[in-house]
This record gives C-alpha cells, structure tokens and sequence, in this order.
C-alpha cells in the first residue's frame, strides 16, 4: 500500500502544520505525519501549557496585591492540580481545532512514526508514502546532562507531567525556559532554587535588563545560584533529592530537580540517510534562506534548523515556504530572520527586539551609537508594598538615530512589544517614537517619550 502527496510535512508541530495548511489552500494534496501530539512542543510541553502556568502565577501576583487596593481576601491556598486539569482540557481543545483546520484544508492527518526510505519516499506504519515536496520539522527535546544521578531529574516535559507542586525545586539552566518555570514555580509557592554555571541567566540579553532580572530575584526569589553547575544527584531514603555542585555547594530536601540546559534536534531516528540529506555536528539540518536542504524537495522548518528557535517563526517560515512551492505569486518567498520580537515570561515579562547595547557598539562603533533609558514604577505596583522599578532600553544608529533595538523589562513587556516590532521593522528613527503621542497612562508611553 502506498499514497502519494504534492506536500509532505513530518512533524504536525508549529512549522509542519502551517505549512501543510498553506499548501492545502494553494491547492496541493497536502498531509502531516505526527508521531505523538498534533501541536508539536508548543502546544503540548512548550509555550501554551508554560503561558497557562505563568497566568496562574500572575494571579498568585496579583493577590499578593490585592490588600494594597482594598481586598480583603479569605486566601484557602491554591491547587495544583485544578490548573493542570484546566490547562490540558485547554490543550485538547486545542486539538481538536488543528484537526477541524485539517478537515477544512483538505490536509490528510497520519498518525505514526516517519522514517526516510529514499530522497521522497516514508514508511510509516508498514506504509510507503511518497511526495513531490517533503518538509522536515519534527522539532527538537530536551537535554539532559551525562552525570551521576541526572535519571533522577526531570526535563522541561516532565515540568508538565507534574501532578502535585513540588515543595521545593531545583531549576538548572540560564535559557528562557529555565527562568520561566523557576519564575512559575516561585511565584506559586515553591522554595525555588536557580542554577546557572555562569554570573546570570539570559546572558545573551541586553545587560541593563538582566541586571533588573537578577536584582528582583534577589530582593524577592527565587533564589539564584550563579557560577553553580551540578557535580551529582542522590536520591535519599525518603525520595528527596540532594544535589551538589562543582563549588560543593548542597541544596537538600529537594522535590524536583528540573534540567532545563538546552534543546537538541530530534533528526537521528528519521532514516535522513536514505534520503541523503546531511546535518551538521550537533544534529541540526542546515538550509538557505529558503529552507531548502541539500537534497532537492527536501526542506526543514523550525527548531531542527537552529535558527531562532520559537514557535512563530516555524509558522512563518514554513507558510513562506508553501507560498514560494505553490502561490505563483510569490516565487521568491522566504522567512527574513532580521530583527525578531522575544518574549521571556520571566516576573516581570521581558521583551527585546534587535541589537543589544554591546552588539551595537560592535556592529557600528561606539560614535554611531546613542541609547536612551527610562527606569519607572509601573503604576500596577506603584501603589503596593512591592513596587518594583520597570527599565526600557532604547538602542539607536547613526545621525537619524534609527532604532536597531528594543529592550524592556516590566508589567505589560509582553503586550507591550508588538507594535513596537512592527514600527522597528519598518526601519523607524527615534524622531518617529517622538512624534507619536504617548497613551497615557501606560508603560509603552515610555517609549515614545524617552529623552
């Protein structure tokens, strides 16, 4: 038995379902292969179920709160497993719309496990398909370290297959994602102990923001360990953890230790050598702009490609693809990796966009560069027992100062960026933020008024 396809997406994540979908509409006979949850790590064990979390938390925030503008609350503690359940029966509504996106499309959904057996050819399930164009965008997974005790940690994935909260929890990593559970974690209750190896976390981030990152966590958690990296775990008689660190440092009593150290691409178990398509040391296959590999028809999207690794751009980059194979209209289309907007979920939010402080001085000279600043209570908690200073960060270039990044952090970050990166990309001058009238009052007012 066997089907044959115009486009073949392995990999019913991000990048593969949009895709998929695009074809479909351009008229190709389109299907998706998925091994495990249609969503890929976004919707099932990334940032759908870690946004669930980190609104969770925000609330727990938001109580704290609460006194400062006259509640009077009868605080019966919060339940773990209440928020698990409504956040997955979130997630299989989720679900159920990819698979009514499908339906609609046209687009085949095939559930099972795809492996190469030629340049375009899959067997999955004892079945050959073939394809004219074949996308690769199975995603990546967590990493774990190769030390004594490591199989008693969890990853990323595990964070999320919790059912009860943890007491107490060691998060090892400096990336976003170990910022954001220890951040959800703490802000929910748990005693919350961050490990990073060097003297932050994010250090790829603009300074000035981080630096009001780490200064929160030391003024209100959770507990930040620099220049700390795990030497071993041993798991006690009671099934608590006691991990020790190169510096000998010992954190006992220990629920759950999270290993939140990075991502790998998941392309060794996909036959990519029946098709001939190569990838480089770490396993990750590299495309040109058009996300063409090295094999003709064979294209990857995504996490596996190691460029900017998030969610949008897979959706982005993948239906940019499915415009240049099937929309006449646009032959050329390709994702631009320029100047993408970031969000880390971090308390509170951070959002950047574009070139750092240091990069810019590197990139054009330290006489080409003028930055300007605006560090501000955020009415939110100005008014509470725990007002915090919001810093936003303008980077700009040359005589017309054009903006080339954006860096804040604060409540509201999140939303706040958006329509900023729209401007930004459109190539706007720190005169254009100046000529804006500021919403008032806002945080975002404050970057249209920096002086």
């Amino acid at each position: 038995m066997s089907r044959h396809y115009d486009y073949l997406s392995i990999g019913a994540g991000s990048g593969g379902i949009a895709s998929a979908n695009r074809a479909a509409i351009r008229g190709a006979k389109a299907a998706v292969i998925e091994a495990k949850a249609v969503g890929g790590t976004c919707v099932n064990v990334g940032c759908v179920p870690k946004k669930v979390m980190w609104y969770g938390a925000h609330i727990a925030e938001a109580i704290k709160y609460s006194e400062a503008y006259g509640f009077s609350l009868d605080k019966k503690g919060f339940d773990w497993g209440t928020l698990v359940r409504n956040r997955e029966a979130y997630i299989e509504r989720i679900h159920g719309a990819y698979h009514r996106g499908f339906q609609g499309n046209g687009v085949d959904f095939i559930e099972g496990f795809a492996r190469f057996v030629g340049p375009n050819a899959v067997e999955v399930n004892g079945e050959r398909i073939t394809a004219d164009h074949i996308t690769i965008a199975v995603g990546g997974r967590p990493q774990i370290p190769n030390i004594p005790g490591a199989e008693h940690g969890i990853d990323s994935d595990g964070f999320f297959a919790l059912e009860s909260q943890p007491k107490k929890a060691v998060v090892v990593g400096a990336g976003y994602i170990a910022v954001e559970i220890a951040g959800v974690l703490h802000a929910l209750g748990t005693d919350t102990h961050l490990l990073v190896r060097q003297d932050r976390p994010l250090r790829n981030f603009d300074r000035d923001i981080i630096d009001t990152l780490t200064g929160l966590m030391e003024r209100h958690g959770p507990q930040l360990h620099p220049f700390s990296e795990v030497k071993k775990v041993e798991k006690e008689s009671n099934g608590q953890l006691t991990i020790t660190t190169m510096n000998d440092e010992t954190i006992s009593d220990v629920d759950a230790l999270i290993w939140a150290i990075g991502r790998e691409p998941a392309t060794d178990k996909i036959g990519l050598e029946h098709a001939g398509v190569h990838t480089d040391e770490q396993g990750y296959i590299r495309t040109d702009k058009y996300q063409n590999t090295n094999v003709e028809g064979i294209y990857a999207v995504g996490d596996i490609t190691g460029e900017a690794q998030l969610t949008p751009v897979a959706i982005k980059a993948g239906r940019l693809l499915a415009e240049r194979l099937f929309n006449s209209d646009m032959p050329d289309a390709h994702m631009d990796y320029r100047l993408i907007p970031t969000i880390v979920f971090s308390h509170p939010p951070i959002g950047t966009l574009g070139l750092t402080e240091v990069e810019a001085v590197e990139t054009y000279g330290e006489e080409q560069v003028k930055v300007y600043k605006s560090g501000f209570a955020a009415m939110y908690n100005a008014i509470t027992p725990y007002r915090e200073l919001s810093n936003f960060k303008l980077v700009c270039v040359g005589e017309d100062e054009k903006v080339v990044g954006l860096h804040g952090i604060g409540e509201g970050m999140d939303e706040i960026l958006q329509g900023f990166a729209v401007a930004i990309k459109m190539g706007a001058t720190k005169a254009d933020f100046d000529a804006t009238v500021a919403l008032h009052p806002t945080s975002a007012e404050e970057f249209v008024t920096m002086r």
